[in-house]
């Protein structure tokens, strides 16, 4: 982040952690991808102070931060057991590609399977919320045993 001279500052010891970091910003990407209104990202944009000042978002805000994200991906439509499946055959990424291309998007849909539930196109390249809806379909038609691995 760039800091002027003006910006107010954070002591090193109430800045978060790299854990901690990594955790709101995988969140703040998820609630965006969704549709979500996730506000100001505070790692990256720090945040303004009464003076109008910015600085570094310290732990206890990147805490606070969290849990809203948290409750914001909890309303999701999806199933905890396609959440399940999501995280186990991508962590959750709708653009990832696996099995030297075969696979892709966040539920790794073959091209095949993808178009058999109605989806058009490259699954990596749908929308998150299309991708939730398809593995739905698939999942009622076909059941957890179309991912024999992550569906067990």
């Amino acid at each position: 982040m760039f800091v002027s001279e003006t910006d107010a500052f954070v002591s090193v010891s109430r800045l978060p952690d790299a854990a901690l970091q990594h955790t709101y910003l995988k969140l703040y990407s998820k609630t965006n991808r969704r549709g979500g209104h996730p506000g100001r990202n505070l790692l990256l944009n720090g945040v303004v102070t009464h003076a109008g000042r910015v600085r570094s978002a310290t732990r206890t805000e990147l805490r606070r931060s969290i849990r809203v994200l948290r409750r914001s991906a909890a309303t999701s439509a999806v199933s905890p057991q396609l959440e399940a499946i999501a995280q186990c055959e991508s962590g959750g990424d709708p653009t990832a590609i696996g099995g030297g291309g075969l696979y892709r998007g966040k539920y790794q849909f073959s091209v095949d399977t993808w178009h058999s539930v109605g989806g058009t196109g490259d699954p990596a390249a749908a929308p998150e919320a299309e991708q939730d809806k398809r593995a739905a379909m698939l999942l009622a038609r076909s059941g957890a045993g179309q991912w024999p691995v992550c569906g067990a």
